[in-house]
């Protein structure tokens, strides 16, 4: 087991907006490992035995219907946590999330996680609020799959990628972006040769660069911002946290608590 630095531990949002001495009794429960991509974080229909803090990288919720049909509703980075549904009370999940963009995360045992809500009033709050920004995206992400272009949506999923991780270049394929966006792959390939021939992004072999983030925002929805706003509203402190994670760089899995 790897525990976590208090540095990286604040390095997720819900987690450093816990007092001080709230976080210090979390961490030593806290498993810092690597996420891979494809990794399931929260199966479907089977009993949830952890949850997770992203630090870096991105995870799909999948809603997946019997036909096997499945679309992405919203996205968890460092600003969220994957098993919700065991503070809401729940054993199961009905929607897959899974890593889309791999790097690294939290774990936290389902036993130890509901321990510590019992016991910390200030964990349950923000988790309260999460939730919340959560729905939020959810609601907006439909809405915007409904009322706005295929280009303008794919923009806005890359705005949403890279705010999440540490470079400009993230890994990324014309099938996983079709499932992101619910669209046929000759659909995806269209939208981005649109912001490739912008100069906004380069799109090579399975690989994205963000060239021009002020263009990448022009070209995106205003779900984009919306949601944003949204999270900035209910967490509070939102410049502070992201100076804080973006002096910081992050070591492998491999680091201990120092």
């Amino acid at each position: 087991m790897a525990t976590p630095s208090l540095r990286i531990a604040k390095a997720n949002r819900i987690l450093a907006t816990l007092p001080r001495a709230t976080l210090d009794r979390i961490i030593p429960d806290l498993d810092f490992q690597p996420l891979m991509m494809r990794q399931v974080l929260q199966p479907r229909g089977q009993r949830l035995e952890q949850v997770v803090f992203p630090v870096l990288g991105v995870a799909s919720m999948i809603a997946m219907g019997d036909s096997g049909a499945s679309v992405e509703v919203a996205t968890v980075g460092c600003e969220g946590m994957v098993g919700l549904p065991l503070f809401l009370g729940g054993k199961k999940a009905a929607v897959e999330v899974f890593m889309q963009v791999p790097s690294v995360g939290l774990h936290l045992k389902a036993a130890a996680f509901q321990d510590h809500l019992k016991r910390e009033p200030s964990l349950v709050r923000i988790l309260q609020l999460y939730t919340q920004a959560l729905l939020t995206q959810i609601a907006q992400c439909s809405a915007c799959n409904c009322h706005h272009t295929v280009e303008q949506r794919c923009a806005r999923w890359l705005l949403q990628t890279r705010d999440r991780v540490p470079s400009d270049t993230f890994p990324l394929t014309h099938d996983f972006l079709g499932l992101m966006l619910g669209v046929r792959r000759p659909t995806v390939t269209v939208a981005a040769r649109a912001l490739q021939d912008r100069k906004l992004i380069r799109y090579y072999r399975g690989v994205i660069t963000v060239l021009n983030r002020k263009g990448l925002e022009a070209a995106a929805c205003e779900c984009y911002q919306l949601i944003n706003d949204e999270f900035d509203r209910l967490f509070g402190a939102a410049r502070r946290w992201s100076a804080y994670r973006n002096s910081y760089h992050f070591p492998d899995s491999r680091t201990t608590r120092g």
